[in-house]
């Protein structure tokens, strides 16, 4: 292992633990939020589940590593400055409270420093093409999935009192709060390990694309850390700020984004889970009235949202540059 290869590793493992800041504590906001469980056992859960999503297949990590830039055109400098770009993005993002998307970030930043290795010919349109559909998926199915459900346990319960719906809903949001954590995993988790993977291809340890053992449970440790550390502002935005919830609203909001992401994950799609649940909040807030939801705070979200392909793109691009004049 050389040196560059050993530095290339400690930057995504430096991705992975401000990726738990964002995209690992979409799985635990709402179930924090609604008290249903204390943050210190909502994380454990996470970090639990998480990995056990991480190890329910590869296809995610396939796209990332193979699907969105030619490898055999880049090198670890690309990926170096990929992962540059997302640490100064999501470092940036999280002290606003922000819940950006660590994906989007991940795919501009390889996006842009393979621009700068080689060119527009290293971009691959299958893989941008399950990009553009995950965005389908976490914006409008994670909304109108997160309406259709709230409407459907409201006419359910429509003669309960509000105790029972509470401890009922209360019990029930442990389970999609799991279901949710799970989900992250098989995508969003499986982000990272595709680029441990690819770097550990880039430079020479491996002969081939193969997620090991020991890297899937390196990214997931290291995920389940960052969250613990610096999870609560983004849990703050999400799980307080969006829109007021219930433990009802919660299992809703969770359930809807699962289903969403783990259908994806199977089609190999890389999604954002930050828009997903966040757009599935958004549909369970403003399924009774528009006004439910904080419109000023989400705004501020989907700017950041549009920001991050740009950004990252060009923090990835000069950061490329830079690397192969210093290399």
């Amino acid at each position: 292992m050389t040196a560059l290869l050993f530095f290339v590793l400690l930057l995504v493992l430096a991705a992975e633990f401000v990726n738990g800041w964002h995209d690992a504590s979409n799985a635990i906001a709402t179930v924090v939020s609604t008290r249903v469980l204390s943050p210190r056992v909502a994380v454990l859960m996470a970090t639990v589940f998480n990995a056990v999503g991480a190890f329910s297949g590869t296809a995610v990590a396939a796209t990332i590593a193979n699907g969105i830039v030619d490898a055999h055109a880049i090198s670890l400098v690309t990926v170096a400055a990929a992962m540059v770009a997302i640490v100064v993005w999501d470092v940036l993002t999280w002290y606003y409270g922000l819940p950006t998307s660590s994906s989007h970030a991940l795919v501009a930043g390889l996006s842009g420093a393979g621009l700068a290795a080689a060119g527009p010919s290293v971009l691959l349109w299958e893989g941008w093409r399950k990009v553009l559909i995950g965005l389908l998926f976490s914006t409008f199915l994670g909304f109108f999935a997160g309406v259709f459900l709230i409407w459907a346990i409201v006419w359910i319960c429509r003669g309960w009192t509000p105790g029972r719906v509470r401890t009922v809903f209360g019990r029930l949001q442990v389970f999609s709060a799991v279901f949710m954590a799970f989900s992250h995993g098989s995508n969003d988790g499986q982000k990272f390990i595709g680029v441990f993977t690819l770097a550990l291809v880039l430079g020479g340890v491996l002969p081939e694309f193969h997620p090991s053992f020991g890297v899937v449970l390196l990214c997931s440790i290291t995920m389940g850390i960052g969250t613990s550390v610096g999870g609560w502002r983004i849990i703050r935005t999400m799980g307080m700020k969006i829109a007021r919830l219930e433990p009802y609203h919660g299992f809703a909001a969770e359930t809807a984004a699962g289903t969403a992401i783990e259908l994806a994950s199977r089609l190999g799609i890389p999604l954002s889970t930050t828009h997903t649940i966040n757009t599935a909040i958004m549909g369970v807030g403003s399924s009774q009235r528009l006004s439910a939801v904080r419109w000023g705070v989400v705004g501020d979200v989907v700017t950041a949202w549009i920001l991050t392909f740009p950004v990252c793109g060009a923090i990835g691009w000069a950061v490329a540059v830079v690397l192969a004049k210093l290399l």
